[in-house]
């Protein structure tokens, strides 16, 4: 693996950086020009405020600089018409590959309808997006396994397999609008229902089902005033042992609600699942209160998209692994998926040992 920070650090020397405001809101545009004339693609990301998409945005541009293609990167900021807006704006400007990491799955058909007529194909990245057939690729990684990933370490952390239990659990899943959000959710439920099946598991608040327990745009404190209702609705004379969540800042958002309610001082902390390896939860599992986070490598998934980007401008058919599972409504969209890795208190140097992250980072 490269040096994360020498990477970015040379990476952000090399783009300049221009803001931007639509009708929608004010959104963040990094052009990056290379210096060949290979072609340049545009690339729509979601938000500023996780740690892990600034890294895709930044290592998808390093990847295309170093094939020798432009790229012109822009942030939504959460807000899906600003998306919108933005991607319209690349096909003007004439980009020649769009990549996409949708903030809402189902608002695109639209735009990319203005995309398909202008023969710009369409790269899904992480976020399959849905219901249009003008997604050409998808490149993620493989999320039934980030969901099996999470709930096999609450079971072995909870000895489950051994019969102990009951223990109380409750559930938490991302965002309704990312179509990820049902693939964690029933990669986690493949391994945990026989559990609740058999009563070692129970949910005391009873939000079982995907529809009650999701977590709008993946918000930290919207996931912490949830688990605050929860503990003081259910959990009077109750002990939560464990949660499912599935993603690092929602989490940290339910670290917060339990410390409030005062778990951690001298009751002990629950088990508590992650992803994305963001440096804080990472800290935190180093401290002993997150238990778990999935990592994956997004360094390795933005050379993915780069190199189906390179592939499709130079006529040649980009691999894929899956052609099956990743139905968007209207057609099977072919994907390449990659691997993730659990990590915790016991591997998270594996972070290091990759490049991903500097021993100072997770001081």
């Amino acid at each position: 693996m490269f040096n994360r920070r020498t990477a970015l650090a040379s990476l952000a020397g090399a783009a300049s950086l221009a803001l931007t405001v639509s009708a929608c809101g004010q959104s963040s545009v990094r052009s990056s020009e290379g210096t060949s004339e290979g072609g340049t693609v545009g690339i729509a990301m979601p938000t500023r405020s996780s740690d892990r998409w600034l890294t895709d945005g930044r290592s998808i541009v390093k990847d295309l600089k170093g094939q020798g293609y432009k790229a012109k990167l822009v942030y939504g900021d959460d807000d899906p018409k600003a998306q919108v807006s933005q991607i319209e704006n690349l096909i003007k400007q004439r980009v020649d590959v769009l990549i996409i990491a949708a903030i809402d799955a189902k608002s695109l058909n639209g735009v990319l309808q203005q995309a398909a007529a202008a023969h710009i194909p369409v790269i899904s990245y992480d976020r399959l997006i849905l219901g249009t057939k003008n997604v050409d690729y998808y490149v993620s990684f493989d999320n039934e396994m980030v969901g099996r990933m999470q709930a096999n370490h609450i079971i072995k952390k909870l000895g489950l397999e051994d019969g102990k239990g009951p223990f109380n659990i409750e559930l938490f899943a991302g965002s309704p609008d990312d179509n990820n959000t049902k693939y964690f959710f029933e990669g986690a439920m493949a391994l945990l229902q026989p559990f609740l099946d058999s009563k070692q598991l129970v949910v005391p608040s009873g939000q079982t089902k995907l529809s009650q327990i999701t977590t709008l745009r993946w918000d930290g404190p919207t996931a912490e005033k949830r688990m605050s209702g929860i503990l003081a609705t259910w959990y009077r004379s109750r002990k939560v042992d464990a949660v499912l969540s599935p993603y690092d800042g929602i989490s940290r958002g339910v670290l917060s609600a339990l410390k409030s309610d005062g778990y951690g001082s001298g009751s002990g902390l629950p088990v508590i699942t992650g992803q994305d390896a963001e440096p804080a939860s990472v800290k935190s599992i180093i401290a002993g209160q997150q238990s778990e986070t999935v990592y994956k490598d997004v360094r390795e998934l933005a050379d993915a998209a780069a190199e189906m980007v390179d592939d499709l401008l130079k006529g040649r058919l980009p691999q894929v692994n899956n052609r099956r599972d990743y139905d968007n409504g209207v057609k099977d969209v072919p994907a390449y998926l990659l691997q993730p890795q659990s990590l915790d208190k016991t591997n998270y140097e594996v972070l290091i040992r990759d490049g991903y992250y500097t021993a100072d980072e997770l001081e």
